[in-house]
């Protein structure tokens, strides 16, 4: 597991381009029959990926829980959320299957003892894209086909920024402790995911972007808004940003991207919003 440790507004402001990509930036999320895990200590968030190909993989192949957590498995003290980004395939949680169709999320709370993830076909393997958070009480597990989340329509053509929001993990469709996650579509010709941008005290964020066209790249851009940064973001990579950060991207086409928060509270709506002349 990687692990990553808070970096403040100050150090922040003098760190160069490879020191940026180090502490925020997470590839390799997908690995075949494997799992890969990076460790926040920004509201101690788990950013992982599980590509099962050939075999069922475990949520916990390669993650001493013992070591890391002080538990007896992973999701003792943690909920979970994924959203399948490839081909068909399942997740089995304590013994029940949930089948995941392309775009299908699912939510498993604290206290889920053995979770594993399965693919179909081979040729075209299931990819679940995981978060998990500290969790204080369990919650009802709950599939979320994409039919099922919310879906809000923003944006314009005119600027640049016309997109889908669909909300799964969300206080409107499911109760959780602390996690939430949706995933964001841009339509083709729209490259902006949020301007004008914003902070949230109260919560951090992890962007996950893909479906970014080959040869293309999404900027995102971070930091305060008088103080901020960039880093060029390739298909499927993540982002970790603290609370104190605008998290906003320009691509060079449109892309999707899953966004997973946790903190304070799970009020969506709960922004800090910074006009876009103020933003240096």
């Amino acid at each position: 597991m990687d692990i990553r440790y808070s970096t403040g507004k100050e150090p922040f402001k003098r760190m160069n381009t490879t020191e940026l990509r180090d502490e925020f930036l997470i590839t390799d999320i997908f690995r075949e029959d494997d799992v890969s895990a990076v460790y926040s200590h920004v509201d101690r968030i788990v950013t992982m990926g599980a590509m099962p190909v050939t075999c069922k993989v475990n949520l916990e192949k390669n993650i001493d829980a013992w070591k890391n957590f002080g538990v007896n498995y992973l999701l003792e003290r943690r909920e979970l959320g994924t959203i399948n980004i490839g081909g068909k395939g399942s997740v089995i949680a304590d013994g029940k299957s949930y089948e995941m169709n392309h775009f299908d999320g699912l939510y498993l709370p604290m206290g889920t003892k053995k979770v594993e993830f399965e693919s179909e076909d081979a040729q075209n393997p299931a990819k679940f894209y995981i978060c998990t958070t500290p969790a204080h009480t369990p919650k009802p597990a709950t599939h979320i086909p994409f039919e099922k989340a919310i879906h809000k329509h923003l944006g314009a053509q005119a600027t640049s920024n016309e997109r889908t929001i669909n909300q799964y993990i969300h206080p409107d469709v499911l109760d959780t402790c602390q996690l939430s996650m949706g995933l964001t579509h841009l339509e083709e010709g729209s490259v902006w995911n949020t301007m004008p941008v914003h902070t949230h005290e109260r919560r951090m964020e992890v962007y996950f972007y893909f479906d970014i066209p080959e040869d293309n790249v999404v900027f995102h851009f971070m930091g305060e808004p008088d103080e901020t940064r960039h880093i060029v973001m390739h298909n499927e990579e993540a982002v970790i940003n603290p609370s104190w950060s605008i998290h906003s991207g320009c691509g060079t086409s449109n892309y999707t991207f899953i966004w997973a928060m946790c903190g304070e509270n799970r009020a969506y709506d709960d922004q800090d919003w910074i006009k876009t002349p103020d933003l240096k």
